[in-house]
């Protein structure tokens, strides 16, 4: 019984190293180099146009921005220029009209756009008269404009008199620039 044990053992520990080394050899197996996927033609007509539509929307745009830019010019320019009276007056001297024909056209080529005319006098006479000078002041200009084109509801006038001057010295070159009429848009 001992020998077939032996044989036993040896059959159990010798034929699974045979069968171990004597097993199938590894197969290579051979992949189908894999296709890149067919790159689809360039249609350079088509990248013209989108590079074209590009570029007129880029022009479109600096266009917009520049027509922006000149209006708030013009807007800034028309508030900046003020027009002067002389003493006790209400009369527009002429550099006052060229001023005001300027600012007359820049209403008309912005119908949309409301003006207030603030009108201004110096310290000297009594607040009412003052009061009484500017809106004078400010009727005139607005006159001025509405006789050139302007429609009279874009404009309205408002009086100061001395109560807001831009020189607060006491002499007459303070007094000259605070003789005035001022353009605020709404």
């Amino acid at each position: 019984m001992r020998k077939n044990h032996w044989i036993v053992l040896a059959l159990v520990l010798v034929l699974p190293a045979l069968l171990f080394t004597v097993s199938c050899a590894k197969k290579e197996v051979m992949a189908e180099p894999e296709m890149a996927p067919a790159e689809e033609p360039v249609d350079q007509a088509k990248l013209d146009a989108e590079a074209a539509e590009k570029a007129r929307l880029e022009a479109e745009r600096l266009q917009a921005e520049e027509a922006e830019r000149a209006m708030m010019a013009a807007r800034q320019a028309f508030t900046s220029e003020d027009i002067y009276f002389e003493f006790d007056s209400s009369a527009l001297l002429p550099m006052a009209q060229e001023t005001l024909s300027n600012k007359a056209d820049y209403m008309m080529h912005n119908p949309g756009q409301n003006v207030v005319i603030e009108g201004h006098c110096d310290e000297r006479g009594t607040a009412a008269y003052n009061l009484a000078l500017g809106e004078r002041r400010a009727d005139s200009a607005k006159a001025f404009m509405v006789n050139l084109g302007v429609d009279a509801a874009q404009i309205s006038t408002i009086s100061y008199g001395e109560e807001r001057p831009v020189d607060m010295g006491h002499n007459e070159e303070a007094w000259a620039k605070n003789r005035r009429a001022h353009f605020e848009v709404q």
